[in-house]
């Protein structure tokens, strides 16, 4: 009986196998044809971007290996750092699926639980900016990685430099640029990561309010369970855990936009401001400024890539699907909780219950999230101290065989432990992210790029294209300008309230 049961049910549901293959052929043809035509295609579009139209330098290049990877030629000799860029190099290169994993994970990032806050104080302004801020910066991402690459007499794009410091060294000079990018970007970094700890503490003491645990002890126990950390060694880890991250961030937007939705029939359609609030507003500018940063990770990310045609139709639609669904995400939860919008959404929610377990969730993409920017971090450290005297001050932290030494692992344990004593300790944290972040998101984000791109191939461009890179710069200024102000102010007036402890 159970046989015969059995072989019905396999002549009535089709192989699994077989279903997966029509669904991706589906999905496949759903596309954008940069990303599923002919490698002659992504070549040429890889080569055209942000020059002038005729410039086909790319198009007498041939396919290489089985996979039909972009032919690159690198200029760096047995630099193990070769084509890494800040992550270094990886013997596990990554598909496009996961250099978009990645990217997602840094773009749709925590502060999505604040964009209906954004639009309480922006309205269809601060809508308005999301969609444009994915924009310029998945603009600033492609001519950044556009910065890496110069033609040779045969034509061909060779990828001279490997990271966002080598870009800067060439426009500002080999020891100034380095110091200022590389501060940049590490304290972008840091900040990043201590705000995942003080997130997880804030949002475990939300879970439990009456609980014996109060905030640092939570922010000291999320700091142990980071400690594994440590132990990554390549990038191809890391997108694994963003992986699992951008699942858990799925899963937190079904639960919250399922209850938005129930509640259609309550939205305040005409709440939805016109008008900016001025005092509150560029923070809540600098905020979505912040959330599509990602202009750290890509050159590392293009580097790592198997086949890095790819990366322009990767950074498209990652950007694409952040900016829809940002301000689907601000525009319906503002719709639903109007003027009581709270800063973060998950505090608007109805019950102690349903509160409890969405923030539970949102720990575990915290945890998730980290690895990221620690890894981007850490890396960074490793080539300016610990690649190796002469090169550097410090030996390096690998022995031959690859493995990492005692002591190497012990600065890495004692850089996730800085990060938590970090996130213990510093007072009105969030004004202080908003302070550093609109100097460090607008340089990196808007205007290090652009001034780069003008500087490297300004022989190259048309008119339009530099018309577009100084207006992004003077956003950039604009943005940073204002939001650096209001911060501070913010910040101040923290201060004198008194610390949070």
């Amino acid at each position: 009986m159970a046989s015969q049961f059995f072989s019905r049910l396999n002549m009535a549901v089709p192989p699994i196998g077989a279903t997966l293959g029509a669904a991706w052929t589906t999905v496949r043809s759903a596309l954008p044809d940069s990303c599923v035509n002919s490698q002659q295609d992504e070549q040429l579009h890889f080569a055209k971007f942000g020059r002038k139209p005729n410039d086909t330098e790319l198009s007498n290049l041939q396919n290489s290996g089985a996979g039909g990877s972009l032919q690159r030629v690198d200029s760096f000799g047995d630099d193990e750092s070769c084509g890494g860029g800040e992550f270094g190099s990886s013997r596990h290169k990554i598909s496009e699926w996961q250099a978009g994993w990645n990217v997602t994970n840094a773009i749709q990032g925590m502060f999505i639980v604040s964009l209906p806050y954004a639009v309480l104080h922006g309205g269809y302004w601060a809508i308005t900016a999301m969609i444009g801020v994915a924009y310029i910066c998945c603009y600033t991402g492609k001519i950044l990685v556009d910065c890496l690459y110069v033609t040779n007499e045969e034509g061909q794009l060779v990828r001279v430099r490997d990271t966002y410091v080598s870009i800067a060294e060439e426009c500002f000079g080999r020891r100034v640029g380095a110091r200022i990018v590389n501060t940049a970007q590490l304290i972008e970094l840091l900040m990043t990561c201590i705000l995942y700890v003080v997130l997880c503490g804030d949002l475990m003491v939300g879970t439990f309010p009456d609980g014996a645990i109060d905030t640092r002890s939570w922010m000291m126990i999320c700091g142990i369970l980071l400690l594994p950390c440590s132990f990554l060694k390549n990038l191809h880890h890391v997108s694994t855990l963003s992986f699992w991250c951008t699942m858990a961030h799925v899963v937190i937007n079904v639960m919250i936009m399922g209850y938005c939705l129930l509640q259609a029939a309550t939205w305040g359609w005409s709440q939805v401001p016109l008008s900016i609030n001025i005092l509150t507003f560029p923070i809540s500018l600098g905020i979505i400024v912040f959330s599509y940063t990602s202009q750290i990770f890509l050159p590392a990310l293009e580097g790592n890539m198997s086949d890095p045609s790819k990366f322009h139709c990767m950074l498209n639609w990652s950007h694409v699907a952040a900016a829809i669904f940002k301000s689907l995400f601000g525009y319906v939860g503002f719709l639903t909780w109007q003027a009581n919008t709270k800063d973060v959404i998950t505090n608007n929610l109805p019950t102690q219950g349903f509160k409890g377990v969405v923030n539970f969730i949102l720990v575990i993409k915290a945890l998730l999230s980290y690895p990221l920017p620690y890894y981007a971090a850490l890396n960074l450290l490793e080539r300016a101290f610990f690649k190796g005297r002469p090169e550097t001050t410090f030996p390096s932290m690998w022995t031959v065989d690859g493995d990492l030494k005692v002591w190497g692992l012990a600065l890495r344990v004692a850089l996730v432990v800085f990060t938590t004593v970090m996130a213990i300790s510093i007072p009105h944290f969030a004004f202080l992210m908003g302070f550093i972040g609109s100097f460090t998101g607008t340089m990196l984000s808007f205007i290090w790029p652009c001034y780069f791109h003008l500087k490297l191939k300004g022989p190259t461009l048309d008119w339009g294209t530099v018309a577009y890179d100084c207006f992004v710069i003077f956003l950039g200024v604009l943005f940073g300008v204002i939001g650096i102000y209001y911060s501070f102010r913010a910040l101040v007036e923290a201060f004198q309230i008194g610390l949070p402890f």
